[in-house]
């Protein structure tokens, strides 16, 4: 497994035993994890902070420069929002674990020059799997339904 999936993994793993919800995310620039996030919605009482907002928060300030040569693992298929903020720093790349249990605009991320990898990590599928059977109504609230 890639190493920079497993530490996303390992952040959503951190969410779920917060009692959040579990997904995670980690920035990569010249093959250094620079930024580390996962879903706190739960935790912080937050509207925003999803895994990959938690991840650019804790990041810090990058240049556009730094943007440009990065990318974004998310265990899960960035939502609306998140794949809004990928756009707006011009991160050219999203690496995604799975989206089995739900699927972002990925489409449109690459209509806009993003390139989008799949994995398709059974961890990743496992983990949403398990969280959103126990948690439907936390899960709801999260994708906005």
């Amino acid at each position: 497994m890639d190493i920079f999936l497993a530490a996303a993994i390992d952040e959503a793993k951190k969410g779920l035993n917060e009692g959040g919800i579990p997904i995670g995310s980690v920035l990569v620039i010249d093959n250094k994890i620079v930024g580390r996030g996962h879903n706190r919605r739960v935790q912080k009482n937050s509207a925003i902070l999803h895994a990959e907002m938690d991840c650019l928060e804790n990041a810090g300030r990058l240049t556009a420069k730094d943007y440009q040569r990065a990318t974004l693992y998310s265990t899960l298929s960035p939502c609306d929002m998140c794949s809004g903020a990928v756009l707006l720093y011009g991160i050219p790349k999203v690496v995604i674990g799975e989206n089995k249990t739900f699927q972002g605009p990925e489409e449109y991320l690459k209509s806009r020059g993003v390139e989008v990898s799949l994995c398709t990590s059974s961890e990743c599928i496992e983990l949403m799997e398990s969280f959103i059977a126990t948690q439907p109504q936390l899960w709801n609230e999260d994708i906005g339904e």
